[in-house]
């Protein structure tokens, strides 16, 4: 079996239902070809609550690398074009108002699924053992292209920062 093949048939449940092998769920240090980013916001209920640390454990425990982030404060401007299909709807005033109202910590994950993995952990507003579920707090992209988009309104090529994780052989194999 390939390294790949090895790190989905660790990821795949063992034993009693729901019950899933330790470590790592092989998403982070993927192959350069496997790999994906996105941008994941954590919005300014997220920072007031202080619930950065909590999000930021979520991701590195699914294996994924950061690869950037900073804290900023985000202007109409920027809300304007991260939002831009959603510039006609009712309810934008109050999500600009909302988007600018504090601080929001920027974020680029990268790994293998990163973009459909993320989709899962942010979950319905109801879901339990989901970050929007268990934090109330909203973040993500919807797909890779739509990531790509977004990571270059709230980063420049240079603040991505590309390492390589010591997992990597651990988890795909030499």
């Amino acid at each position: 079996m390939g390294s790949l093949g090895r790190c989905l048939a660790r990821s795949l449940p063992r034993g009693q239902p729901g019950l899933r092998p330790p470590g790592p769920r092989c998403y982070g240090s993927a192959p350069p070809e496997l790999r994906e980013k996105t941008l994941v916001l954590a919005k300014p209920d997220a920072v007031q609550r202080r619930l950065v640390g909590n999000i930021i454990q979520r991701f590195e425990r699914r294996g994924f690398r950061l690869v950037a982030m900073k804290l900023l404060q985000v202007d109409q401007g920027l809300v304007d074009r991260h939002y831009q299909e959603l510039r006609h709807k009712p309810f934008y005033p109050a999500l600009v108002t909302y988007m600018t109202s504090g601080p929001v910590v920027a974020m680029v994950w990268e790994g293998y699924n990163v973009v459909r993995s993320t989709r899962a952990m942010v979950g319905d507003t109801d879901s339990v053992g989901t970050i929007r579920g268990d934090l109330s707090v909203h973040i993500s992209s919807d797909s890779v292209e739509t990531a790509q988009r977004e990571i270059g309104f709230w980063f420049q090529r240079d603040e991505l920062v590309d390492w390589e994780s010591r997992d990597r052989d651990h988890t795909y194999g030499p």
